[in-house]
């Protein structure tokens, strides 16, 4: 029997911005299911935003006092049990009853604290696991401390320590001036941490993890590049013995056309009409016109550069000249919330820009749509090429991280599961959505790939599997 210890920012359904949130909502659940023998817990702060339904199913267990540097606080701790996973919750208004989870001026000191109070969270609750499995630079330190700070302690000795880079872009880099006023990491300890004359949490946790993963094989080998390390490359090489890439799956208990309450209309690869239905709806509530023959193409994304949308801005005129409608879900920068409201203006009945996130609206979306783009600059792995997979909607998708280990590309042989682009081209992008309109046309073999891209296997089972040989070859 193994006792795993999970620890993250966010884990859904509780509180989640993210994909971040979607795994470790996921991860824990599914290696439970794997080995129903194993103790498996996973932990996350008690923020103000998680609703009722979940607060009035939680138990208080106590309380405890977290040393940070030169305080003494209060953390609470609550715990629900959920698909066999015992969930904690760690409790301090002061640093969670804030309107969002990330973006405050003390991030550092909150997490900071997070990360201290998971580990005097084991001894709190005398659960000392074999793993500890943290996630992310909100707790880079939970492994930094747990290999520095309490390594001399016999009952934390032994426990091994997995590092997961989630999205490289985000590090944990703050100035030395709170090393020790924040963090209390004093001379070796804060040299283990420094990177450029910085603070920086990600490479001290790359340091002192016995190993480190990242969320697909070909991010794993992206981020040792310049271009898409953020500037940490120096570090992923020289540890580079220890980093490896495990794809991410998905809840395909909650992404399931068959079941899902939020669709109008559900449906399988067996039976389609609901699909049809579906994008009928679609168009109908966006106002887009009711053509059932023409394709419509969808992105749900924050709307950011590294998305590829300044390729999708730099042709959307040409992209307009087919007989296509598109529709965009997401909010991002101001540039190109005014891009796609201006480009619904001027092609009414044909494009629908929703500058807004609504999860059922993304259900909708996803089911109702025909192709899906994702021309990412960067993508770590991505879960919305597999979401629009498992609801039939065919992914066209740039040959970067998650999405080159996941998306294959269409060949004159039916194979592959989407169509793909390598280089980081506007026209190259719109080459290959031309390609996808092309086999939309051609019904019969359009309807067989939307069958094949249903039944793949893209849910946790597979990830699940390779993350718990990880953890056995560990202990």
């Amino acid at each position: 029997m193994k006792k795993i210890l999970y620890a993250g920012s966010e884990i859904m359904p509780f509180a989640a911005t993210g994909g971040l949130g979607d795994v470790m909502g996921s991860l824990p659940a599914a290696v439970k299911r794997r080995n129903p023998e194993d103790d498996i817990r996973a932990v996350m702060p008690l923020y103000s935003r998680i609703p009722e339904k979940y607060r009035e199913r939680m138990t208080f267990l106590g309380q405890m006092t977290v040393p940070l540097a030169w305080r003494r606080q209060y953390c609470g701790i609550f715990s629900l049990e959920k698909d066999g996973v015992t969930y904690y919750f760690l409790d301090n208004e002061y640093y969670f009853k804030r309107g969002a989870l990330y973006g405050e001026y003390d991030d550092a000191e909150r997490f900071a604290f997070f990360s201290v109070a998971v580990l005097e969270l084991m001894r709190a609750q005398n659960f000392y696991p074999d793993i500890l499995h943290a996630n992310d630079w909100q707790t880079a330190l939970c492994v930094i401390k747990l290999k520095r700070s309490y390594a001399g302690i016999p009952e934390y000795a032994g426990i091994r320590a997995v590092y997961t880079i989630h999205n490289i872009e985000y590090q944990g880099v703050y100035g030395k001036e709170i090393l020790g006023d924040v963090f209390s990491l004093e001379g070796e300890d804060g040299e283990i941490v420094d990177y450029g004359g910085a603070i920086n949490l990600t490479k001290g946790a790359v340091v002192c993890a016995d190993f480190v993963t990242t969320v697909s094989p070909t991010y794993a080998k992206e981020i040792q590049s310049e271009e898409y390390s953020c500037g940490l490359h120096y570090i992923l090489r020289q540890y580079s013995y220890k980093l490896d890439g495990i794809v991410n799956g998905i809840d395909t208990d909650y992404y399931d056309p068959q079941t899902d309450e939020e669709l109008p209309y559900h449906y399988s690869a067996r039976g389609l009409l609901g699909k049809k239905k579906n994008k009928d709806e679609l168009q109908t509530r966006f106002g887009l016109a009711l053509r059932p023959d023409t394709p419509v193409i969808a992105m749900i994304s924050r709307l950011a550069s590294h998305k590829g949308f300044d390729l999708v801005t730099a042709v959307f005129d040409e992209l307009m000249r087919d007989d296509i409608q598109f529709v965009l879900l997401g909010t991002g920068e101001r540039g190109f919330e005014d891009f796609f409201r201006s480009a619904a203006a001027r092609y009414p009945g044909r494009v629908c820009a929703n500058i807004t996130y609504d999860r059922a609206l993304s259900k909708l979306i996803y089911a109702g749509a025909d192709l899906f783009l994702m021309p990412s600059r960067s993508e770590a792995c991505g879960l919305s090429q597999m979401i629009a997979s498992r609801y039939g909607t065919v992914p066209i998708v740039r040959e970067t991280g998650g999405l080159y280990d996941t998306i294959k590309p269409y060949g004159p042989d039916r194979s592959g599961n989407g169509f793909t682009f390598a280089s980081y081209h506007a026209h190259d992008m719109l080459h290959v959505i031309r390609e996808a309109e092309g086999l939309y046309r051609d019904t019969e073999n359009f309807r067989a790939l939307v069958k094949k891209i249903m039944k793949i296997d893209f849910s946790w089972n597979a990830s699940a599997e390779k993350y718990d040989a990880l953890y056995r070859r560990l202990i």
